[in-house]
């Protein structure tokens, strides 16, 4: 599995543009995944052009939650490719003929083999989890329903081994305690005692950034 973080508040990258919001690339098990499409999307573009990545060869996208930071640049990324199956929360109104099929999700189901939805937790924000020979890796958006409520959902599909995406406010750190690996992104408020805490298993965010299980 290979997460290349493409928006963020922050790069590690100099050649790639900063900004608020998030999205990231997940590459598993014969998919390629756009989850979340950042706040604009000539900023999200530009950035996949920089990481050599071609809208062409996403097959799904999956929009976490409808604020603007995650789903802003979605019809730029749209405008480029449509024949992708998009999963959005049922909350979330998209119509017909954005893309190829798009699938409201309500409740915890798989959307490709070994790739799940949590479903959309307190009806606001869904969250992936992809099985990996280490684990499940949960991708979140912001974390609107609370880390630990999201981590409780994604074990029903197994064992969890890491965490990446938005955290929010999130300070219940004995949530995470047992995983291998963490990556706050985007709107975590306390990246510093995540860092300091999970010293052995924390991995910096930031667009550019590359992750592989």
């Amino acid at each position: 599995m290979k997460i290349t973080i493409i928006y963020d508040n922050e790069t590690v990258r100099d050649d790639l543009v900063a900004d608020w919001g998030f999205a990231c690339l997940i590459e598993a098990h014969g998919r390629t995944i756009l989850f979340d499409t950042g706040a604009r999307g000539n900023i999200l573009i530009g950035n996949m052009k920089q990481l050599n990545i071609d809208p062409a060869s996403i097959d799904d996208v999956v929009i976490s939650h409808a604020h603007w930071d995650h789903t802003g640049g979605l019809s730029e990324f749209l405008s480029r490719n449509r024949d992708v199956r998009l999963f959005v929360p049922a909350s979330l109104a998209i119509g017909g003929g954005a893309a190829k099929e798009v699938i409201p999700v309500k409740e915890a189901a798989p959307i490709s083999e070994h790739i799940y939805s949590t479903g959309e937790l307190m009806g606001v924000e869904q969250s992936l989890a992809v099985d990996t020979d280490k684990g499940l890796v949960v991708v979140v958006g912001c974390s609107h329903p609370g880390v630990k409520e999201i981590l409780d959902a994604a074990a029903g599909y197994g064992t969890l081994y890491a965490l990446v995406g938005g955290l929010h406010g999130f300070s219940q750190f004995e949530a995470v305690k047992n995983l291998g690996l963490i990556c706050a992104t985007h709107c975590t408020q306390h990246t510093r005692q995540i860092r300091t805490l999970f010293s052995n298993v924390f991995v910096e965010g930031g667009a550019g950034q590359i992750i592989e299980i």
